[in-house]
This record gives C-alpha cells, sequence and structure tokens, in this order.
C-alpha cells in the first residue's frame, strides 16, 4: 500500500507575496543606488529626471494598494510627485508603500483577489479584470518596467549596479 503526501495548491495569494517579496527587494537594492548629486539628471530632454522616475518606482506599490481597496482607479485622479528633496525621501516612500501593500495583501483572501476591478478615465471604463491579474499585469510589470528604465539611468552615470536576476557585469567583469 503506497501513500502519497498530498500538498494543497499555494493560494492566490500566497503567489502574489512569493512574487511580490522577490520584486521588492530587487527594488529596494537598486534605490538604494541612486546617487543624491544626480536627482535632476536626465538622459533626454523628453525623459524624466532620475529623482523622479526612482520616486515614481517608490510610490508605485500604492497603486496596488488602492487596487486591492477599491473597485476601480481613476487615471484623471493621478497627481504628480514634487520632485525629491534626496534619496532618503525616495526609500522613505518606498518602505512606506510597500509596507502598506504588504500589509493589503496580507488582509486579502482569494475571494478579494478575484473580484473585478476597473481602470477608468473618468466615467470611461478603460478596461476591467480580476483584482490578481491587475496587481502583476499593471502593478508587479509597471514596476519591473520603470525599473528597468532606472537601472538604464544608472548604468549611465555609472553607479554599479545590484543583481536583479542573477549577476551583473559590475559583480562579473567578464559577464555580458
Amino acid at each position: 500500500m503506497s501513500t502519497t503526501a498530498t500538498t494543497a495548491a499555494p493560494s492566490l495569494r500566497e503567489l502574489a507575496l512569493g512574487d511580490l517579496n522577490h520584486e521588492m527587494n530587487t527594488t529596494r537594492r537598486l534605490l538604494e543606488r541612486v546617487p543624491d548629486a544626480h536627482l535632476d539628471w536626465k538622459p533626454h530632454g523628453k525623459s524624466m529626471t532620475l529623482g523622479g522616475l526612482a520616486l515614481h518606482v517608490a510610490t508605485l506599490p500604492s497603486w496596488m494598494t488602492h487596487t486591492l481597496q477599491n473597485d476601480f482607479f481613476d487615471i484623471v485622479s493621478v497627481t504628480r510627485n514634487a520632485p525629491p528633496s534626496g534619496v532618503q525621501q525616495i526609500l522613505d516612500a518606498f518602505e512606506a508603500t510597500s509596507r502598506a501593500l504588504r500589509q493589503a495583501l496580507d488582509e486579502a483572501g482569494d475571494e478579494a483577489l478575484m473580484r473585478p476591478w476597473q481602470l477608468r478615465r473618468g466615467e470611461q471604463v478603460l478596461m476591467t479584470m480580476p483584482r490578481a491579474a491587475m496587481l502583476r499585469g499593471f502593478g508587479l510589470n509597471h514596476i519591473i518596467h520603470h525599473r528597468a528604465q532606472l537601472s538604464v539611468y544608472l548604468r549611465l552615470l555609472d553607479v554599479p549596479l545590484p543583481p536583479m536576476y542573477g549577476p551583473t557585469a559590475d559583480e562579473q567583469p567578464s559577464f555580458g
């Protein structure tokens, strides 16, 4: 007689937390590399400043918290952050927004993650999807996208990059 151990499939919340933990730790390590002396620097006239982009990355977790706690997000209500006064302000913002997101996820169950959520522009509904899909598609992916931009800014300024999904050329000079 053979017995096989069965393990329950992870919940949506557990899956989200695994990805979130990795991405938030990676984001924090990159934000820590932002140099105070270059917050006003930008690679092109149409680009955001380094400080503006870093603060945007730092506050993006608040969009995901909003999604967990509200039925829709109206992009008309988006306000731009004032330029940061220093890297510590960016890091403090990231700690606050990522802590609030973690708490909101800790309180969310699978049922809440499957409830529909909408992106709106005023009264116009741009899309409707389950909150879990939004967290991945528009939350984590949005952070990862802007974090990649931030890594290019830092590379152009000759700031050594931390590992994100493996070693960087800064850790292994023969790499790349």
